[in-house]
């Protein structure tokens, strides 16, 4: 939505055969230099750091992913692995990662599929298979269950109006609908939250929200706090702050990641490489408005060494 700027564009003067080079002195010898490695990768794009892997395997017959995780350790390992990757293929295997083995990560999930456009939706399917050689859908089912299940398998449907159309009308049947599913009645009725959040345009569930809150006084946000509980209301209250504002979004959840207590690195990375060739400007302009203090210094105070070097690079 808008005009969103990201911080990482193709590289001018790209030359692959320099920087595959220039990456092999890096990690030859003793010790192996990572601001070569930083300086190179922060500025290509994603295709051309295909390029720079696939240059790479030809010359030196070697899988720089494997030569880099023989040199590098930690989250600066994580990040640059992730940045090896196209970020569809990196996102495809951040939601297999989320609900593999014990437990499922559903932060992670609601992030990812909540944030979706349809587009986005199809690739995920076509890519999850062709990366793990499982289909999404039926891995999303197995492992969430009740409201969130349904709300989640309609959002893999992949079927939202994406027009930048309003209907008023439509708006102030919705904004009933939901009070009538919600405040205006005793328990809640999700399946109408879920429809209505999961099927209409941003800009229809802008104008729903602004009559909601002129008939009930009540924000939306605050009714899906009262209402709803647990991963649910996660997914309701993330696709709101998406509908109003997807920067916003972002950098809130940037800002969860490094608040408290420890970091999630996990977070950072996707965020930080997926969004860096789309909005990842805007979600900067965002985080300042937001929290009066740049996602540059943010992630300077939070994180250490080279994996700070990094992502404050990609940043730019």
């Amino acid at each position: 939505m808008g005009n969103c700027q990201p911080t990482i564009v193709p590289y001018e003067d790209f030359d692959v055969v320099a920087d595959i080079k220039a990456i092999r002195k890096a990690c030859k010898g003793f010790g192996t230099d990572e601001q070569a490695i930083i300086d190179i990768l922060a500025d290509r794009s994603a295709d051309q750091r295909q390029e720079i892997k696939n240059a790479y395997f030809e010359k030196y017959d070697d899988e720089l992913v494997d030569v880099l995780k023989k040199e590098l350790a930690g989250s600066f390992e994580n990040a640059v692995l992730a940045m090896l990757d196209l970020p569809i293929v990196f996102a495809v295997k951040e939601l297999r990662k989320a609900m593999k083995g014990a437990g499922t990560d559903e932060d992670t999930l609601v992030e990812i599929l909540c944030t979706a456009t349809n587009a986005d939706i199809a690739m995920f399917k076509e890519y999850y298979f062709q990366v793990h050689e499982r289909d999404l859908e039926a891995d999303i089912e197995g492992e969430t269950s009740g409201d969130v299940r349904n709300l989640l398998t309609a959002l893999m449907q992949g079927d939202r109006d994406e027009s930048y159309e309003v209907d008023e009308e439509l708006a102030e049947s919705d904004a009933t609908c939901l009070f009538e599913a919600g405040e205006g009645s005793f328990g809640t009725d999700e399946s109408t939250f879920s429809y209505v959040l999961a099927s209409r345009n941003y800009l229809q569930l802008q104008a729903t929200f602004k009559i909601y809150e002129q008939l009930c006084g009540t924000e939306i946000l605050d009714v899906i706090e009262n209402e709803t509980s647990g991963t649910l209301k996660k997914c309701y209250k993330a696709l709101v702050r998406v509908a109003k504002n997807p920067q916003l979004y972002f950098a809130r959840r940037l800002n969860a990641a490094m608040k408290g207590a420890g970091t999630d690195e996990d977070t950072l990375i996707r965020i930080i490489v997926v969004r860096s060739e789309y909005d990842l400007e805007t979600i900067k302009e965002m985080y300042l408005e937001k929290y009066d203090v740049s996602l540059k210094d943010a992630i300077k105070d939070e994180c250490g060494g080279d994996f700070k070097r990094l992502l404050v690079a990609i940043c730019h």
